[in-house]
């Protein structure tokens, strides 16, 4: 039980710099098993720097990632996948010539047991494996209602439903904490309000923890059990929806400033 208790993922101290920017300047929060914590904040507050480190793109300076209590400082990010971290990015990245399945897959294969050279060799335990995982894939794009595309090139398709796409290809690597970077931009209000049920299936049916960069406030506030508010790579902020709406540096920083409601 007692290891159950402790956070799933912890940003302790974490700085970074490029060149003369401080881009994040002692971070450091903890997010709870079964969660949906936001990080909100203006742009440039660092939240996707944060990401990108917590990914393995970044390096950062100061400070340390723990993820299951251990340290990603040293872990190569090719391995950042296989140890329970999925990623939706700001801009699509995805295999736009490829089809919906096909984007699926290579999530799958993130979590893959065959090896390369029985893969090479087209083992039988290799045309198991790649059934199982297929299976898994179909399941997940029923899911998310992307089984009348699983044929088409997923570039061919509406900006909403290459969001599903991408979002099924995290999910297909069988995460336990789902990173989203602003995973509502670009939708109209209708779909704004699907994603965020979504969201939430995810997390109450699959028993993934979230982490979501939304600048969206209804969806933050409506969603998230906790909140991280950063402003100019420091934290300013941290608490339940209701305190972050009443906190008056984040009102000041970024409520008070237009942010989309």
């Amino acid at each position: 039980m007692a290891a159950d208790s402790s956070p799933l993922l912890s940003v302790q101290g974490v700085s970074v710099r490029f060149g003369g920017i401080v881009a994040l300047d002692g971070v450091s929060f903890d997010v709870a098993r079964g969660d949906i914590c936001a990080l909100i904040g203006p742009n440039g507050a660092g939240k996707t720097t944060l990401f990108n480190c917590m990914s393995r793109l970044y390096p950062y300076q100061a400070g340390d990632i723990l993820f299951e209590g251990r340290s990603l400082t040293n872990v190569p990010q090719h391995r950042i996948a296989g140890l329970g971290l999925g990623r939706t990015f700001q801009n699509l990245a995805m295999f736009r010539t490829l089809t919906v399945t096909d984007n699926v897959m290579v999530g799958a294969h993130a979590r893959s047991a065959a090896g390369f050279m029985a893969s090479a060799l087209r083992l039988p335990s290799v045309g198991a494996e790649e059934r199982r995982l297929r299976e898994q894939a179909f399941e997940i794009m029923e899911d998310l209602q992307l089984t009348p595309h699983a044929g088409r090139a997923a570039g061919d398709l509406p900006f909403a439903v290459q969001k599903r796409v991408e979002l099924a290809r995290a999910l297909a690597a069988q995460p336990k904490l789902l990173m989203l970077d602003e995973p509502a931009a670009g939708l109209n209000h209708e779909e704004l309000h699907a994603l965020t049920e979504l969201v939430r299936d995810i997390r109450d049916r699959r028993h993934i923890t979230v982490l979501l960069v939304e600048h969206h406030m209804s969806m933050v506030m409506g969603l998230s059990d906790h909140i991280v508010a950063l402003n100019f790579g420091k934290k300013i902020a941290e608490g339940n929806p209701e305190q972050i709406q009443n906190h008056p540096d984040v009102i000041e920083a970024y409520l008070g400033a237009g942010a989309h409601g």
